[in-house]
């Protein structure tokens, strides 16, 4: 009977034991896969820390290229508003000027007239009127030149106005020109026409004709997304080849044949 307690107290506690380190491997498996799923959510959350950020880097991007581009047309609207006024000035400036040439040559016939009629004064003066008659020409004379002088004075301020004016207005053209162009060049974009996958190059239908340089950074959008960048290295008239930088582009993208090409940063005002 004592032998047969023995055994059953030995089987007990051989199943005591065996209970307690089944359930201690199932609490180490547990904790496992705790660990695993609080590294898995850090490493979710790091990721999703650093999207949030990138979109909100590049919305500032945007928003800034928005702006300037805002500005840009302002500055444009005001420079093609001078330059209308300047055309309606220079064209008032050409009418002062005609109008006093015509004041001019009325005064040379006037003064013409007066030294006829000294050379042959004559008629009803006589000797008692004859010096009040010389010194009423002579103060019609005075009055006359000084008249003349005024208006030499105000045809040579109005030419010097209209050649100013004029070149103020070339100035502002050859202005307004470049920064066009340079506002043509900001929104320039060009198309890959081949890609090498293999060693990380491509090809776009655009080069020197285009404003591309070995400086240029370039950015690789499709469907109006930008996907990566590319580095000139070999530029022609109406190609570039570029390297791929494969560290700008996201996890599985490839640039492809087709994607649109357009300018990093916008060209200086």
């Amino acid at each position: 009977m004592k032998a047969t307690f023995y055994v059953v107290a030995i089987l007990a506690a051989c199943g005591a034991a065996f209970f307690s380190f089944n359930q201690s491997n199932k609490f180490k498996s547990i904790n496992k896969v705790h660990d695993e799923a609080v590294s898995s959510h850090a490493t979710a959350t790091a990721e999703l820390t650093t999207t949030d950020k990138a979109i909100t880097e590049e919305k500032a991007v945007i928003a800034a290229a928005q702006e300037k581009q805002g500005l840009l047309t302002q500055s444009v609207s005001s420079l093609k508003s001078t330059e209308t006024s300047l055309k309606s000035e220079s064209v008032k400036l050409d009418a002062d000027l005609k109008t006093q040439e015509a004041e001019f040559a009325q005064v040379q016939v006037a003064l013409d007239q007066v030294k006829k009629a000294l050379e042959t004064i004559g008629g009803d003066v006589t000797i008692e009127t004859l010096p009040g008659k010389i010194q009423e020409i002579e103060d019609d004379k005075t009055a006359k030149t000084k008249k003349l002088e005024e208006l030499t004075t105000l045809a040579d301020g109005a030419e010097k106005n209209l050649v100013n004016s004029r070149a103020e207005l070339d100035r502002l053209a050859k202005r307004l020109v470049e920064r066009n162009s340079r506002i043509g060049r900001n929104s320039m974009e060009a198309v890959v026409t081949a890609v090498n996958q293999d060693w990380g190059f491509l090809v776009i239908g655009a080069g020197s004709n285009s404003g591309f340089s070995p400086q240029t950074t370039l950015l690789v959008e499709r469907d109006g997304q930008k996907i990566g960048r590319v580095r000139p290295s070999s530029i022609e008239p109406t190609q570039t080849i570029a390297e791929i930088d494969l560290e700008s582009l996201s996890a599985g993208v490839r640039v492809q044949p087709g994607d649109r090409v357009i300018l990093a940063e916008p060209a200086s005002n």
